[in-house]
């Protein structure tokens, strides 16, 4: 199977768990939506649990690419932080599929939370909890106020990320293109007072 038909199959996949959840998208859906039969499917991924978990994989590896430029910079603690999350932010709008397949993760997986210590954005979330770690040379931000903040701060890029649909169909199209013309000056803002709160 070529990169480029592998990416397709997974893009499409995440498509129909991020609209069906786990449970609700078949491995014979996905399949003809890609054109292909079950069987075709199956050979190349195994099952639908090992299909999910190579689509999981897949916007993980995006976040990587994604951290690995940022952390590439020689940026102070408090301006790697905002832009880790900003950046998670605009990957999370311009791919609003992932974004609620995440979501969907959250809220889906009670039967597969026993596998959560390997979950798939375990080392993300510990990246961004030793980055708010650092903006406390003192040590008073210990792990759990830590992954509070960026708990709180992903949850804001997020919650806004997967609610476009609403929103418009709430306040018109109009209000919400200009709302999300300004979210992410509020998002930075929000970041700003919580940092400056933490110093």
């Amino acid at each position: 199977m070529s990169e480029s038909t592998r990416e397709q199959l997974l893009l499409t996949a995440q498509r129909l768990f991020a609209e069906r959840g786990f449970y609700g998208a078949s491995i014979a859906a996905i399949a003809t939506e890609l054109g292909l039969t079950k069987q075709a499917l199956l050979h190349h991924f195994g099952n639908k649990e090992k299909l999910y978990g190579q689509v999981l994989q897949h916007i993980s590896e995006n976040l990587s690419e994604i951290t690995d430029s940022i952390l590439a910079k020689s940026l102070a603690p408090a301006e790697r932080l905002e832009t880790l999350v900003v950046a998670q932010y605009r990957d999370q709008m311009d791919n609003p599929h992932a974004a609620r397949l995440i979501m969907r993760e959250l809220l889906d997986n009670e039967e597969r939370a026993a596998q959560a210590g390997s979950w798939y954005l375990r080392s993300y979330l510990e990246l961004l909890v030793a980055t708010a770690q650092a903006l406390d040379p003192a040590g008073k931000l210990d792990d759990a106020r830590a992954l509070a903040l960026v708990y709180q701060l992903l949850g804001a890029a997020h919650y806004f990320a997967v609610s476009g649909p609403t929103l418009t169909q709430t306040f018109g199209a109009q209000r919400y293109a200009q709302t999300r013309s300004a979210y992410e000056h509020e998002l930075r803002v929000l970041i700003r007072t919580r940092v400056e709160a933490i110093a």
